[in-house]
């Protein structure tokens, strides 16, 4: 087969009579302009794949893609779509990350069966809000007339202000957070491996994987996350072959969902994606299809391996399951095994460095928005400002930080990546200043959106209660 050419045909212009499911359907609202990643502007069209070189089909071919715009490989001048496998990889890789290593921590107390359900309902939530985001991303493109759109450009458009400022300082602290934990857990690992200081082994972990998200092209990041959860799942494997030797089916239908509510915040933590959905939207071209295909599989992955994880550790370990008299289930399972040591460093090093890269090329490419800097081209400052302070702050007081990252899990990520998703959507929905070129892709309307902002200002207001309960006891 010859490769695919590329043409761009104009959309006609709107008429209601036509039907919503059609491929290329009239009735859809003509874009503004057509983006190129790093290109001009112009007025838009619909750009439509032909699946045989040089052959230019009418825009009415079932055999065309259509996409919101096409991204140019400036060396080779030719074509580069984005990968569909890589997506997925990038959006399983960020999810992946420490956060699996304290799941049985905080779902110990409430048993497999209730935390199980837990988890479910929070990959279901993490789902719709990041299908929020991406379709709110496609459409301020739309708009903004140009790719690489962050969540500052989207907040400004939709919600003003007011907004911006507190998406920036949710975003900010839950990445800078996040990425601390993630070198200082790879410092420890680095340095019980090969004996080095702890600051070099930061300084090493920052510029290896820092340096393939600023130098390596998309094809490259993309192999790099596929070969890390290759590793991950082998690992993974590994781990849960040696530990349940000893599972204890009967622990795994133990379930106190009275305290299933307080390991949410953790949950909802370690499945945080969003922040690399509008990285996911300009590397496959505004294709929302692709876009919902790379953030349902690519979170089913993690989905699997939390289950499977948490299912192991507490089925494992007797007299953990429904208790909380142990503090680190993964530190009592070490010392009881010392074949699970080694494999637990392992897996804990691919999975931090899976979401290490999806964090750095989210915040970098919001630095860049937030600095107003041009997309043309990769520039040095955004990812100076990505890798240093973490390196740093890494490298002082850990207490300090792990608390700031229990109140990151507990607020941040519910008012980042849970209200302001669908309050962003309301805006563009149902406001008459606002267009939205693209059709919803999270159905259900207002009631939908209700019980998103809703459920994550219950848990917000519940735990709000329990701190101030909590520093009352104290006195």
């Amino acid at each position: 087969m010859a490769l695919v050419s590329v043409h761009c045909y104009p959309l006609p212009k709107p008429s209601f009579l036509t039907t919503p499911h059609s491929s290329v359907s009239a009735g859809t609202p003509p874009l503004r302009r057509v983006i190129t990643r790093r290109g001009t502007r112009r007025s838009l069209q619909r750009c439509l794949c032909s699946q045989y070189a040089g052959e230019r089909e009418p825009p009415d071919s079932p055999q065309q893609l259509e996409r919101l715009f096409s991204n140019l490989n400036q060396a080779t001048m030719k074509h580069d779509p984005g990968s569909l496998t890589s997506a997925i990889f990038l959006v399983a890789g960020t999810t992946v990350g420490a956060g699996i290593l304290a799941i049985p921590a905080v779902t110990q107390e409430a048993g497999f069966l209730a935390s199980a359900v837990t988890c479910i309902s929070c990959w279901l939530y993490m789902v719709v809000t990041g299908l929020l985001v991406a379709e709110v991303n496609v459409n301020t493109m739309c708009e903004l007339g140009s790719g690489g759109v962050s969540l500052v450009s989207m907040a400004m458009r939709t919600l003003g202000t007011s907004g911006v400022r507190t998406a920036c300082l949710s975003y900010l602290f839950i990445h800078y957070a996040l990425l601390i934990a993630y070198v200082a857990r790879s410092s420890d690992i680095i340095t019980n491996s090969l004996g080095i200081p702890l600051w070099e082994s930061a300084t090493l972990f920052s510029l290896a994987f820092g340096g393939i998200c600023y130098f390596g092209s998309q094809r490259l990041v993309g192999a790099v996350n596929g070969f890390l959860v290759v590793g991950i799942l082998t690992s993974f494997t590994s781990l849960v072959v040696v530990a349940s030797g000893n599972l204890q089916w009967s622990s795994l239908l133990e379930a106190n969902f009275a305290a299933a509510p307080q390991s949410i915040p953790i949950i909802a933590l370690s499945f945080v994606y969003q922040n690399v959905v509008p990285v996911l939207c300009t590397n496959l071209e505004g294709d929302l299809s692709k876009v919902r295909t790379a953030i349902i599989a690519g979170t089913a992955i993690p989905l699997a391996l939390f289950l499977v994880w948490d299912g192991v550790i507490l089925g494992t370990l007797p007299g953990i399951a429904g208790g909380s008299n142990v503090s680190d289930p993964l530190e009592l399972l070490r010392s009881s095994n010392g074949i699970v040591g080694p494999i637990v460093e392992a897996f804990s090093f691919l999975a931090i460095g899976t979401s290490y890269i999806g964090f750095v090329l989210g915040l970098s490419d919001f630095l860049a928005d937030l600095l107003k800097l041009p997309s043309d081209k990769n520039k040095p400052l955004p990812y100076l400002l990505t890798l240093l302070p973490p390196l740093v702050l890494s490298q002082l007081d850990p207490e300090i930080f792990f608390k700031a990252l229990d109140f990151a899990g507990t607020y941040g990520v519910l008012v980042l990546f849970g209200v302001f998703p669908a309050a962003m959507s309301w805006s563009e929905r149902y406001s008459d200043k606002l267009e939205a070129p693209v059709p919803p892709i999270v159905p259900g309307g207002k009631f939908t959106l209700g019980v998103v902002m809703g459920g994550a200002l219950f848990v917000i207001v519940s735990e709000i209660i329990k701190d101030i309960m909590h520093l009352q006891g104290l006195h």
